[in-house]
């Protein structure tokens, strides 16, 4: 499980603005861990950059076309053409460009069943004679096991030489520390990440998004809702059941699609027909790095003094009043000076649940750094059992369980999350953080009851803190 627990990216850590790497074109990635995004093989044509729509572009149509030239005369699976194909669809692990599940800094990869199961499946489609470059995507959608952080690496490997390219230019004009490093045995000058001391390669904005095209049901589903044409192809060929894609219906979806090359190709049309637009940067509903410039910002906006706590070895009533002062200056933040608007969209829908973390984390961390604290606040950069933790030593620690109103699972959040986490921090001392951007009800006044009837039966209760983090007429935080 990966942590955030002192944030630095690429603009933190070398002092370049975020709008400098917006220029160029370049994701502004973690580079202690991991961001959440990954390339997807469907947008390499339409980059801006050279790099990418020439030289990745052809990297990837040229490697999947020999794998598919090598299965098509391949009549066994221990053949030398079936051994050819194999050792070109041999995927490794790559963290040099920071970007996948948060784990670490570390991918996926195809493990060897996997491979042999996908190159099965690819084989079957070439013999209906389907001869796209496009299969492999096509078979993503049914294929167990192939999600986004598999195709990410997938694109990665085939593509390493052409980000390396694309990495060198954009640094001739950014002129960041490189060092020498080899990568398949050649040798390359590149960025180097000080935080795994290897290479930092380069990802363009434009190629990523944050669920790639061929595992994106929702998109698919829109595309074909405005389609007839191609909706009743698919119906015929494949059956209405591809839109749920559990478990049970991937099975039945792919030996649907595998009985005829008609069927096969109207997987490809789907993935055809979705929109092929990247990751939205600029409103940044997953909230990847819309808090970054925020960590060095908020504390020199906003002095915040917390400098009596300075060189002391809290006990827990002085913890608590140090986390408290930290997150009332957080909603007065929100509530008065205008950083309610780092909570919603352009578009003026909220962004998710993760994003508001990721907002409080920011403001935590950069007090903490502008004070001197010797805290640590970590934060989830995945799927983490706790959302927030301050520790306080070795044994002290407080947990912020941070949900957001239009969370149909706040009181359960309360009620049972909330404790959970507690359990596994070792530690009594618990916060629930609520953002009310809208859809709030009785959720709060039920979670007050909760907590009172805790504090009736136990003696003990997590805190609850309401912020109001509606839309307001305000001047920006920034």
């Amino acid at each position: 499980m990966a942590k955030i627990i002192q944030p630095a990216s690429i603009s933190t850590e070398f002092g370049i603005t975020a709008s400098t790497l917006e220029k160029h074109g370049v994701i502004d990635v973690l580079l202690n861990t991991d961001t959440l995004l990954f390339i997807d093989p469907l947008l390499l044509p339409a980059s801006k950059h050279k790099e990418i729509n020439e030289g990745a572009k052809d990297s990837y149509e040229e490697r999947f076309r020999l794998i598919i030239k090598y299965l098509n005369v391949s009549k066994n699976k221990n053949d030398v053409a079936w051994k050819a194909a194999k050792k070109l669809f041999k995927f490794s692990e790559i963290s040099f460009t920071c970007l996948g599940y948060g784990t670490s800094t570390r991918g996926s990869g195809f493990g060897k069943e996997l491979s042999e199961t996908t190159l099965e499946t690819a084989h079957q489609i070439i013999s209906l004679g389907v001869e796209d470059s496009e299969l492999f995507m096509g078979l993503s959608l049914f294929e167990e096991g192939i999600g986004p952080d598999r195709i990410s690496d997938m694109t990665t490997n085939i593509i390493i030489d052409d980000l390396i390219n694309f990495s060198k230019r954009i640094n001739s004009e950014l002129k960041l520390p490189t060092s020498i490093f080899e990568l398949n045995k050649v040798q390359h000058e590149l960025v180097i990440n000080p935080y795994t001391d290897g290479p930092l390669i380069f990802v363009p904005r434009d190629i990523v998004r944050d669920l790639p095209i061929a595992n994106d049901w929702s998109g698919i589903s829109k595309s074909l809702n405005e389609n007839d044409e191609l909706r009743e192809s698919v119906n015929r060929n494949i059956g209405d059941i591809w839109a749920k894609m559990n478990r049970n219906d991937r099975a039945k979806v792919k030996d649907r699609a595998l009985r005829s090359k008609a069927a096969f190709q109207d997987l490809l049309e789907m993935l055809r027909h979705v929109p092929l637009t990247p990751y939205d940067f600029k409103n940044d509903r997953n909230g990847e790095s819309f808090w970054l410039p925020l960590i060095n910002s908020i504390s020199e906006a906003h002095p915040f003094d917390l400098t009596q706590y300075q060189g002391k070895t809290l006990n827990k009533e002085q913890a608590l009043s140090v986390v408290n002062e930290i997150l009332n200056q957080f909603k007065e933040l929100i509530e008065y000076q205008g950083l309610w608007k780092e909570l919603w969209s352009e578009n003026d829908t909220p962004r998710k649940e993760k994003a508001s973390q990721r907002l409080f984390f920011a403001v935590a961390s950069s007090y903490c750094k502008a004070n001197n604290l010797d805290i640590t606040p970590e934060a989830d950069s995945g799927n983490g059992p706790v959302d927030f933790k301050f520790s306080f030593g070795y044994e002290l620690r407080i947990v912020i369980e941070i949900k957001l109103s239009t969370n149909p699972k706040v009181v359960h959040g309360y009620e049972k999350q909330l404790e959970v986490y507690k359990q596994a921090e070792n530690t009594q001392l618990g916060i629930l953080l609520l953002l009310d951007v809208g859809k709030l009800g009785r959720k709060y006044r039920d979670i007050q009851n909760l907590r009172e009837q805790s504090l009736q039966e136990n003696g003990i209760a997590s805190d609850i803190i309401l912020i109001d983090g509606h839309q307001k007429n305000s001047a920006s935080i920034r």
